[in-house]
This record gives structure tokens, C-alpha cells and sequence, in this order.
């Protein structure tokens, strides 16, 4: 029996048991940095989607269409999919769906250069242009997933060093900053956003 697409978004929300995709190499689970989101890899265990039933694959399409935040044109092309034919639909989960992400990824990483500033995002800009020159799923994904990461790092341990070049500066922040550049990413962005106004607040 076909279901209606109102019964397959309670479906996909009351499902208390996730239904496992079949995904590419790339497409790995988003982290809380990047910009836009992705779907999770699947396990060795995961059922392929031509095990998947009609109805399994209606809900895991609905699944991913209720999800707020899933990009533009994977939203678009799971709507598409979700008026097509079953083998439209497992096509989608198969294949379409990566040709989408990868669109939504172009954007989110255009929408990053638009916002960089080129007198001290050079290695963001750098790594991104690098990205959407390779053009691939593979590249696209990797830069958001961790490329962008560690460009913004490379970029606040220069932000840094400015700051550590500066002789006026007190010892207290000399102290902080010293230990911001030999943290992690994340402890570095803490400093230059937050911890050095604290230092001589």
C-alpha cells in the first residue's frame, strides 16, 4: 500500500528505529563547524537500499526531507524523488541524493569565501578555492567536514603570533596567548573571540 506523504512525515518522526542508508566514502557525519549538514555513513552492518522495502525507503526519504537541516537541493531532489516512481526513490538514496549534497556543498563553501576576509582568512581562502577547484564530491565534503577546521586554525595562530609580536602587551595576555597558540583549534578561537578581552578586561 502507497503511503501518503503526511503519513510518511509522522512515520519518519515516530520512527524509533533509524533506517540505515547505504552512503559513499564521503558522505560522513557533519560536525557541529560545519556548514551545512550531511548525512551519517552507514555501518558495515547497514542494510543496502535493494534490501530496503518500497515502504522503507518512502520513510527514509520523508526522514530526510523532515530533517531542518537538510540543504536546498537535497531537499529539493527527496521532494522530486518522493513524486516519482520506487525507482526513482532508490535511485535518489543511492545516487541522487550525493549529487545534491554536493551542489549544497558548493554553496556553503561559496558562502564562506563571500564572508572571508582576505587580509587574514588567507588560509580559508586558500583551502576553499582549492575545494571547489577540485570540484569533487570528495573535496567538497572533506574541506567542510575538516579542511575548514584547520584553515581557521591556521589562520588564528597567525592572528596570534600578531598578537605575540606586539611588545606593549601585558604579561598576563602574553601568558594566555602563548597557551592559545599551543592549543587546539578550538581554544584558539576562544582566546582571539573571548579570552583575550578577559586577560585585560
Amino acid at each position: 500500500m502507497r503511503l501518503t506523504r503526511a503519513a510518511l512525515t509522522v512515520a519518519a518522526t515516530a520512527l524509533t528505529s533509524a533506517v540505515l542508508l547505504t552512503t559513499p566514502a564521503f558522505a560522513v557525519e557533519s560536525t557541529a563547524s560545519s556548514p551545512t549538514t550531511v548525512a551519517t555513513a552507514s555501518t558495515t552492518d547497514d542494510p543496502g537500499v535493494d534490501e530496503m522495502s518500497d515502504d522503507d525507503v518512502r520513510v527514509a526519504i520523508a526522514r530526510i526531507i523532515a530533517d531542518p537541516d537538510t540543504g536546498r537541493a537535497v531537499y529539493a531532489a527527496a521532494q522530486a524523488a518522493l513524486d516519482g516512481t520506487i525507482e526513482d526513490q532508490r535511485y535518489f538514496l543511492e545516487t541522487g541524493r550525493w549529487i545534491a549534497q554536493a551542489e549544497d556543498d558548493r554553496v556553503a563553501i561559496a558562502r564562506i569565501l563571500a564572508s572571508a576576509d582576505p587580509k587574514t582568512d588567507k588560509a580559508v581562502i586558500r583551502e576553499a578555492n582549492e575545494a571547489l577547484d577540485a570540484n569533487t564530491p570528495e573535496a567538497l565534503r572533506a574541506f567542510l567536514e575538516t579542511g575548514y577546521r584547520l584553515a581557521v586554525a591556521e589562520d588564528d595562530r597567525v592572528r596570534i603570533a600578531r598578537i605575540l609580536a606586539d611588545p606593549t602587551i601585558s604579561d598576563a595576555l602574553r601568558a594566555a596567548a602563548e597557551q592559545a597558540i599551543e592549543g587546539t583549534p578550538e581554544e584558539m578561537r576562544y582566546f582571539l573571540e573571548v579570552g583575550q578581552y578577559e586577560v585585560d578586561g
